[in-house]
């Protein structure tokens, strides 16, 4: 049976973990250091971290995955293949040429589409009729390494990037329990990528969810769904950030950015069409449907959203 070093950090990297412990063999794992997080920022350890901890599995947390050190450390654990799910960290070519059958990557899109950091909000942003999972073997490239298997989904009309997330993580886990045996045996040959299709997806800043009304309906709608759990999708008003939790798109139009009344719903102009808020936030405030917040702020409806 080969010898797995799993490498990876959050939760869409725990059912791959899972799966693998239940049917190979583990030489160790590879994760993160812990962060601060909650509002007492005390420092929380990464899923992987715990279920690894919790399955007496060999643990390590490098700063930086870069430092001979920490090379050393896996070169010692002599693997004959390393697994990686968004680990979160560029891993470097001395590491990359340490296992014997080199790094397999659980990536989620369809490569070449959507290489980058941020696939799955990406994939909701740009409107994309399906998604799904790549195993693919790694290279000193951003995502442009050969290809091992590709599985699709499609994407529902209210897709948000929690609930695509969650599909492909566990999509991502069941191909690469499929594929991992039939790469190391030899029966799957390694493909090359069409790098003439490649796009690319950034990582996210905070800044990236803040919303211009003058963009279409469709187009804020796709933006709230994709940073829905975050960074959100946000705009201001009164002084305040506002967050557009959740809403759809509809017809009609007005002012980008106005509030207006459609029919005893609460709509916002957009630069082609309009859009139904139906959960906000002020900051520093507890969520509210749209009733009960236009009850709360009554001077909301006729008011001027955005700088």
């Amino acid at each position: 049976m080969a010898k797995i070093v799993f490498m990876g950090t959050p939760d869409f990297a725990v059912p791959s973990l899972t799966r693998l412990l239940e049917s190979h063999d583990l030489a160790g794992v590879v994760t993160q250091p812990d962060r601060p997080a909650g509002r007492k920022r005390r420092l929380r350890a990464s899923p992987i971290k715990r279920l690894a901890r919790a399955a007496g599995i060999p643990l390590i947390q490098p700063q930086r995955i870069r430092e001979e050190t920490e090379i050393e450390a896996l070169r010692s654990w002599d693997a004959d293949v390393h697994v990686v799910a968004a680990y979160g960290q560029i891993l470097p070519q001395a590491l990359l040429d340490l296992p014997r059958h080199g790094t397999v990557n659980v990536h989620a899109s369809l490569l070449p589409r959507w290489r980058g950091a941020a696939p799955i909000q990406a994939s909701i942003r740009a409107g994309d009729q399906e998604s799904g999972v790549t195993i693919m073997l790694v290279d000193a490239g951003l995502d442009t390494g050969p290809l091992l298997a590709k599985r699709a989904t499609p994407l529902a009309d209210h897709e948000t990037g929690q609930s695509l997330h969650d599909k492909l993580s566990l999509l991502g886990a069941e191909l690469l329990l499929e594929t991992l045996p039939l790469y190391l045996s030899g029966e799957l040959e390694p493909r090359a990528q069409d790098d003439s299709l490649a796009t690319y997806a950034p990582q996210i800043k905070k800044a990236d969810g803040k919303i211009n009304w003058t963009c279409s309906a469709a187009s804020i709608d796709r933006l709230a769904r994709a940073f829905t759990p975050w960074p959100r999708a946000y705009t201001s008003w009164a002084g305040a950030q506002l967050r557009i939790l959740a809403g759809r798109r509809g017809e009609g139009s007005a002012e980008p950015g106005r509030v207006i009344e459609v029919d005893g719903d609460i709509a916002i102009g957009a630069g082609d069409g309009l859009f139904f808020p139906t959960t906000l936030q002020l900051a520093g405030k507890q969520p509210l449907d749209i009733a009960d917040f236009v009850n709360g702020y009554r001077n909301f409806a006729g008011a001027r959203l955005g700088d």
